[in-house]
């Protein structure tokens, strides 16, 4: 009877410790400064300064309005034609009267091609027709040689590249710009279709030339771009300019996509929607200010490193260290004013107060959000820099702290010493019947 005592009771603290863990957890679960001269005047409608090495926008207005981009569209023209012709040096392409003949009456900009009708022109020249004279003439004929005839195959081709870029506000009806009002783009997407652009060959040479002579010309190609034109550049030339394209009709007003490069820092700057009824350019007048504020007034600055620690928190159940310094995942750079206060820059952790052991070196625990001047430059992760190894002992005598300390034990504890209760009055209940039975037995004897 003993050894059954023993027994059941065993069962009801195993059942206890059930009961505790079953109703105890587990585990522990603890834009930057708009620029604006008060000496100067901004001219356009939409304006994206980006620092090109970083991708960070310095300067926006109204970056991602839609607007018309007149000859900009060429940037996609060109896209399109050299990834769609194998060899633009030695390929040839006739120059057709009836492609021509499309622009007659509309006052577009030519490349003289009206002149070669029936010569087979190198695709090279053609490239260098399109992006340094801005010649509609040479877009058309392109556009018509790669369509196969059907200028509206090209035109789809441009369309179909601007949604493999992801440009969203981006659609071409003809491949030249000349006004519809179907057609439209935005500042943020011309840079990044510049961007593409920049990566493909020739490029970068052919919208930086000022004056090309195409093979048999005795007349060259002048550049539309003033910015790069120390000769014809005037007040708007810019001797760290570098491309890339114009555009103007009455409807877009005057636009522009330049860069600029000095003392290893690079610039993106689109201006569109400048004043299109006057002499005065003010797109090139905006793209110069910008850009030479920007090469003059900014700086490549380091506003987080990997090698200065966030934020510490605690380590439960460690067999070492009670807590760990979290390290940013990445270095966060930026570009900022030379002169910003340090104030200005903001570093918002979000990590849990503790975290259990073990953790290994690389553990992403949290996240921090840096800002300059309450705006998000950029959240990186928060990681340890080390191993942190578990304590057993400390992780047991924590379970049984918790258990002995919750509501859930003494619920339980209640209800076992409620069912020895009952066993040992049942218990008694039936050894006093024995006894009894015992007795009775005896008397009749």
């Amino acid at each position: 009877m003993k050894k059954r005592i023993i027994r059941i009771f065993s069962y009801i603290c195993i059942f206890i410790l059930l009961l505790a863990c079953t109703f105890s957890a587990s585990a522990v679960s603890y834009d930057y400064e708009s620029w604006e001269d008060a000496e100067a005047q901004l001219y356009s409608e939409t304006i994206l300064l980006v620092n090109m090495d970083t991708g960070v926008p310095v300067y926006e207005k109204n970056s991602h309005e839609r607007r018309f981009p007149a000859s900009l569209t060429k940037i996609m023209t060109y896209i399109v034609a050299l990834e769609n012709i194998d060899d633009v040096e030695n390929t040839r392409v006739e120059i057709k009267q009836d492609v021509i003949d499309m622009l007659s009456g509309t006052g577009s900009s030519m490349s003289g091609l009206d002149y070669k009708i029936g010569e087979k022109v190198k695709a090279i020249d053609l490239l260098y027709c399109l992006m340094v004279s801005s010649g509609n003439d040479a877009a058309l004929v392109l556009a018509d040689y790669i369509g196969g005839g059907d200028i509206s195959i090209f035109v789809d081709a441009m369309n179909d590249k601007a949604k493999e870029l992801g440009l969203e506000d981006t659609h071409f009806v003809n491949p030249h710009g000349l006004h519809d009002p179907d057609h439209y783009s935005t500042a943020f997407d011309i840079y990044q279709m510049a961007s593409y652009a920049l990566t493909l060959p020739y490029f970068s040479e052919i919208t930086d030339t000022t004056t090309y002579y195409c093979e048999g010309d005795d007349y060259p190609l002048v550049t539309t771009n003033y910015l790069i034109d120390v000769n014809r550049g005037g007040e708007y030339y810019y001797t760290y300019a570098k491309g890339i394209k114009t555009g103007t009709t009455e409807e877009a007003g005057r636009c522009i996509a330049t860069s600029a490069v000095a003392d290893g820092y690079a610039y993106m700057c689109i201006c569109m929607g400048a004043p299109y009824d006057t002499d005065f350019n003010g797109a090139m007048k905006d793209a110069r200010s910008l850009m030479r504020w920007a090469l003059l007034e900014l700086e490549f600055t380091r506003l987080v490193s990997v090698d200065t620690p966030v934020c510490e928190v605690d380590i439960n159940f460690s067999a070492g260290d009670e807590s760990i310094h979290l390290y940013p995942d990445k270095n966060v750079n930026s570009i900022l004013p030379k002169d910003y206060k340090v104030e200005d820059v903001e570093i918002t952790p979000n990590a849990p107060l503790s975290v259990d052991a073990p953790v290994k070196k690389g553990d992403i625990i949290g996240t921090a959000a840096v800002y300059y001047q309450k705006e998000l430059v950029q959240e990186v992760n928060l990681v340890s820099t080390e191993d942190v190894s578990k304590s057993d002992v400390a992780y047991t005598m924590h379970i049984l702290k918790n258990v002995l300390l919750s509501w859930q034990f003494w619920v339980a504890m209640i209800i076992a010493v409620i069912l020895l209760v009952v066993y040992f009055a049942l218990l008694s209940n039936v050894r006093q019947k024995k006894k009894q039975r015992r007795v009775k037995r005896h008397r009749r004897m």
